[in-house]
């Protein structure tokens, strides 16, 4: 029963709509953003003792979230393939045992598109902000090409440091890979080796992408999400009564007049 009981009080944290929960998601959240500050901070110094204990202390925090989530999964080994879970063993792996410096410990920050993709964690935004309701398409956009920077940028330093005199920080990482995201190329950092340039191409390929993504729902006009019942259409005018696809009447729910 006891047992029964913990994971039932579990349950509740990851998924429930208490007070407590939804600040434990919260607090997730302001977790991995605060490994993320630390990661770039931390390029700025020696990898010594005190960054090595931070990082481990890191990773026991991200092995108790994964260990709990497993353990009231219905399906653990299940839960335990999915993309971003083995992601989380490497990170704690990196952290906890390692090797050379941080090692793989970049991918921590893959764990924030994790918890922005999480249905009970957009379920909460849109509960409690109204500016995240209305613009919830493009700050998901936007938020994605952000952790593709972040990602990018952590990769990249990762990857050079050691090996290219022209990346010595996180900042000189990051100023390569906006350079190269927007295909500007000023060319006084360029990435050495055939895993620096491999690295560079997808981040041009990629980096476009998101880009056009992004400007594209930026400028186009602003929907919302609405399923008509005959059609099945998802995206509508705010101020939409019928359905522009089929006809159908709409009752899409209103705040009122602004």
């Amino acid at each position: 029963m006891t047992e029964l009981r913990a994971k039932a009080r579990l349950r509740e944290l990851y998924s429930g709509r208490s007070v407590v929960a939804v600040r434990f998601r919260y607090t997730l959240l302001a977790f991995d953003l605060t490994t993320i500050i630390f990661l770039i901070a931390s390029s700025f110094f020696d990898y010594g003792r005190f960054i090595m204990l931070v990082d481990a202390l890191f990773g026991v925090i991200i092995l108790a979230d994964l260990a709990a989530r497993l353990w009231i999964s219905k399906h653990p080994l299940r839960e335990m393939l999915r993309l971003f879970n083995v992601i989380d063993v490497l990170v704690v792996i990196s952290l906890i045992l390692p090797l050379t410096g941080e090692g793989m410990a970049f991918l921590r920050v893959v764990r924030m598109l994790r918890l922005l993709q999480s249905h009970q964690i957009l379920k909460q935004l849109r509960r409690d902000f109204q500016f995240f309701r209305d613009r919830e398409v493009t700050i998901k956009a936007a938020l994605n090409l952000v952790c593709f920077i972040f990602f990018t940028t952590a990769l990249v330093f990762e990857q050079q440091r050691g090996i290219n005199p022209d990346i010595r920080n996180y900042v000189d990482a990051a100023y390569f890979t906006i350079a190269a995201l927007t295909t500007t190329g000023f060319g006084d950092v360029t990435l050495v080796g055939q895993a620096g340039k491999l690295i560079s191409i997808a981040i041009m390929i990629f980096g476009v992408s998101l880009f056009l993504r992004l400007v594209q729902v930026v400028l186009r006009p602003t929907k919302v999400e609405y399923a008509c019942t005959h059609c099945g259409l998802m995206r509508h005018d705010r101020d939409a009564v019928h359905c522009k696809a089929c006809g159908n009447l709409l009752a899409i729910p209103d705040e009122g007049i602004d």
